[in-house]
């Protein structure tokens, strides 16, 4: 399996699954990190985004590259990006758990979560351009800015967990040994919360960050109509 899916009173966690390979980023990866996500049903109300061994993703397979043709590497990509725009599209709120290495397909990955919780021991990296190839230019700029996504692109160079932290990639920086009590109040929060209300917010701020200020707010708005009409929008009872 190179995807694992556990569900737990409301609680999923997609596990990325080859250790062996440092979790790098195969077909088989990619589609089955597709399923999960579309697999998703009502009753989760929380996602965790986590990995098996030391790496969190060590980009994508290279191995598996070699002897495809054009076609054949189009295809294998289209399929990466249907991977990211998955967890992307998740109505819930989706958090990324690093705790290693995080390269190339590592980071559009976490990038693609809502938010990232990561340990000190995480490691950020997108040396796409100086491998010969073109990925990663589009999340991550938006998330560090223009110039230190091309500083990490052009030079290949790590950034460490708490770089990540000042850039804003990282929202939280755990100590390891905390990391268990930080994602179970995390997970204690959002089951508290009203689901709708939060799903509400995460699609309004999806939304509104890619339109000018009087969209955004129709965004808002539209939001809290929609609230409203279910009967909510009052604040918890």
């Amino acid at each position: 399996m190179t995807v694992r899916v556990d569900v737990q009173g409301g609680v999923a966690t997609i596990t990325l699954n080859r250790p062996e390979a440092r979790n790098a980023l195969n077909l088989a990866m990619c589609e089955a990190l597709v399923a999960a996500a579309q697999g998703m049903d009502d009753t989760v109300r929380l996602v965790f985004v986590r990995a098996t061994g030391p790496a969190f993703c060590a980009g994508a397979d290279l191995k598996e590259r070699q002897g495809m043709d054009p076609a054949q590497v189009r295809d294998r990509r289209m399929k990466a990006f249907a991977a990211y725009g998955a967890l992307e599209a998740l109505p819930m709120p989706a958090i990324a758990v690093v705790e290693g290495a995080a390269v190339g397909s590592g980071c559009e990955i976490a990038a693609a979560c809502d938010f990232v919780v990561a340990t000190p021991e995480a490691t950020f990296r997108i040396p796409e351009a100086i491998r010969g190839t073109v990925g990663a230019t589009q999340r991550l700029p938006r998330i560090l800015g223009k110039r230190l996504a091309k500083d990490l692109m052009f030079t290949g160079r790590t950034l460490t967990a708490g770089e990540a932290e000042r850039h804003g990639l990282v929202a939280r920086l755990v100590p390891k040994e905390n990391l268990a009590a930080v994602l179970a109040e995390i997970a204690r929060t959002v089951l508290d919360a009203p689901p709708h209300a939060l799903r509400l917010a995460k699609r309004a701020i999806d939304r509104g960050v890619e339109r000018d200020p009087k969209g955004a707010l129709d965004t808002e708005l539209a939001a809290i109509e929609e609230q409203l009409a279910l009967g909510g929008g009052l604040g918890k009872q």
